[in-house]
Parts: C-alpha cells; structure tokens; sequence
C-alpha cells in the first residue's frame, strides 16, 4: 500500500521501493530483538537487568544497542530515577504501544506455527 507523505519531506511511502525510508523503519521493528523488547515492555516499565533477564540470550551490548535505537525513534522512552544507585526504567510511548499490538500477532502465530514449519530447532525444546 503506497500512501503519501504527511510531512512532506518525500513524494510517498512505499516500502517496496528500495530508497523509500520506510525501510528503515522496517528494519528497526522486524528485528528480533527489537519486537522482543517492545513485547517485553508491554506490561509496564522494566530496567535494564529486568528487561536483560526477560530476554535471555542477549548480550548486554546488543540490548543496549537496540534500546537506544527504539528511544531515538520514540518507541520508548528512558527514565532515570535519583536513587542510589541510579536507576533507569525502559517504557513503551504511545507509538510504541500502537507498535505492540502487530508484533504481538506474529509473536503469537510464531509460537502457535513453529510445529508447522519445516524448520529445524536450534534450541532444545523446554530450553532459553
């Protein structure tokens, strides 16, 4: 679906075009680690050992990659609470809530379908 665009920085949106920044986005929200952590915080704000914990088998360089990511792009916000030590609390905005509700359906139909699909485990099952 092609739709134009609101701010008038180009023509339109067309994902399928190859210079079109909707692929950027694309990029940032299909990225595993990116739907994990907006899933992750969907139940409320987590810090970042909770969120690391939450999400096993991330390393913390990554997590915190993909956190800056999704603040720089105001899908979360970072909050940092004056207690010592400092504490730092991860929270979906608005946007990214609306952003939670579809990457919760392919989080659902991935666990639903995984039975399905000819693809081999690459970890035992029951396992992180």
């Amino acid at each position: 679906m092609v739709t134009s665009c609101n701010n008038g920085a180009h023509y339109d949106h067309d994902v399928y075009r190859a210079l079109c920044p909707c692929r950027d986005v694309l990029d940032l929200i299909a990225n595993k680690w990116s739907a994990l952590a907006i899933g992750a915080l969907e139940d409320g704000p987590l810090r970042f050992g909770e969120l690391q914990r939450r999400l096993s088998g991330v390393t913390p360089k990554v997590l915190s990659g993909t956190l800056k990511r999704l603040e720089t792009n105001e899908l979360i916000s970072r909050t940092v609470i004056p207690q010592v030590p400092l504490h730092v609390e991860y929270e979906l905005t608005d946007l990214g809530r609306s952003l939670s509700v579809p990457l919760r359906g392919i989080r659902e139909w991935t666990e639903l379908h995984l039975d399905d699909l000819p693809i081999g485990l690459t970890h035992e099952p029951g396992g992180a």
